[in-house]
């Protein structure tokens, strides 16, 4: 079966289930499920179904592609944010059709970058992971360039005992209080985001979206100078993150006390491990909760020329 012989739908999925199944056949390394399908979609602050193709051999699913858009400090982004083609249809042109579709209306969007996964606010995974060697190839066949990495660490949650209380009476004795977080903590928490830390605004909310909510924080003086999050993406499947410690109060043992908070909160959920994603400290994570590194993920990019 040729290209032509397929159809492409575009517009968000049907029936997601179905797809969410379709994308965990066809992922060696990731899995997928409704929930966490629908979460990739329909939760994205900025998901647009202009962007999302399914495609079709008869009734049956075998192609899938969600671009997003985004805009981050005066550049114009376009980001392949989940993309799968069914193993026995690959090497058919497929998946440069639905590609070349979404690239046309990034572009049209504003797009002046595109990327391979790893979309601020609410992502999958940071990169490709080079084991998906056939994806790579297709992303280099496409104008795609590797500028960087990423990595993923795993802790096992049942290697330490996660308790802080000697810990956080030590910062009390300073005068820093260490809670989790509440609903009333939010404009306090907007406020330390607004510093830095403006692109982890949607996790956090995400996080403040449980209940009790997935999110601890430390204060000084009653001024919120460190915080920590997790289930904030990828709900529901282990993941930290993210964390922030205001520059003037870093060295004084807040992330290592905030983290280990997040780490016992996901050990009570029935979680064995946790995943901490995009990791640059990979030191700090190593030394206090004896993370290890799990993956590592290839950061692609393609620029677009005035003309493309």
């Amino acid at each position: 079966m040729e290209a032509s012989e397929f159809s492409i739908r575009q517009g968000w999925p049907e029936d997601t289930e179905r797809i969410s199944r379709f994308l965990d056949r066809n992922w060696e390394h990731d899995s997928m499920n409704t929930g966490l399908l629908e979460e990739k979609l329909f939760m994205d602050p900025l998901a647009d179904p202009e962007l999302c193709f399914t495609a079709y051999a008869g009734n049956e699913p075998v192609g899938f592609l969600f671009c997003v858009r985004r805009s981050i400090r005066g550049d114009e982004y376009g980001y392949v944010k989940l993309m799968a083609v069914d193993k026995a249809h690959r090497r058919k042109k497929l998946g440069s059709q639905m590609y070349e579709r979404a690239e046309q209306i990034l572009v049209q969007k504003g797009a002046e970058i595109i990327r391979w996964y790893d979309v601020p606010l609410n992502y999958f995974m940071p990169g490709l992971d080079p084991r998906y060697t056939e994806a790579f190839c297709f992303a280099a066949k496409h104008g795609f360039q590797q500028f960087g990495e990423a990595i993923n660490m795993r802790v096992d949650l049942d290697a330490m005992d996660w308790s802080t209380q000697r810990e956080e009476e030590a910062l009390k004795e300073k005068g820093i209080e260490v809670r989790r977080a509440e609903m009333a903590d939010v404009p306090a928490i907007k406020e330390l985001l607004s510093s830095e830390w403006q692109l982890w605004n949607h996790e956090v909310d995400m996080a403040m979206k449980d209940n009790p909510p997935s999110a601890h924080i430390a204060f000084m003086d009653d001024k919120l100078k460190a915080f920590s999050v997790h289930n904030g993406n990828n709900k529901g499947t282990g993941w930290f993150g993210p964390m922030g410690t205001h520059a003037d109060m870093r060295g004084m043992g807040m992330g290592n006390i905030l983290l280990k908070r997040c780490l016992e909160d996901m050990r009570l959920q029935g979680h064995r491990t946790a995943i901490i994603p995009w990791v640059a400290p990979v030191a700090f994570y190593s030394h206090y909760v004896k993370a290890s590194i799990e993956r590592v993920f290839w950061r692609m990019e393609k620029r677009m020329s005035s003309d493309a």
